[in-house]
């Protein structure tokens, strides 16, 4: 058996190159959105949106008090950073800082 059975005979292999004119892109364009193809265009980011809240604080409490807190954000509806910065603007206004 003398015949390669996957031989590929590159010197008759051609490049051509693209046409990329004005009038060549659109009327792929117009072909593409008469089949249902959309725009390649970036879209949005996907993902979450950042938060404008990007301070961390890691605070240790008594264990009484961090369940008050936690209660009271869950009745609340919020999350517990809120009711920490509500105190903190408390306390602020209250002592003149």
């Amino acid at each position: 058996m003398t015949d390669k059975p996957f031989n590929i005979d590159l010197g008759r292999l051609k490049t051509r190159k693209k046409d990329r004119s004005v009038q060549a892109v659109k009327k792929a364009d117009r072909a593409a959105e008469e089949l249902g193809f959309v725009a390649r265009d970036h879209q949005r980011t996907r993902g979450r949106k950042p938060s404008p809240r990007t301070g961390q604080i890691h605070a240790k409490v008594m264990p009484g008090i961090s369940e008050d807190i936690a209660n009271e954000a869950r009745r609340r509806g919020v999350q517990q950073g809120v009711i920490i910065e509500e105190a903190w603007t408390l306390y602020k206004n209250k002592s003149g800082f």
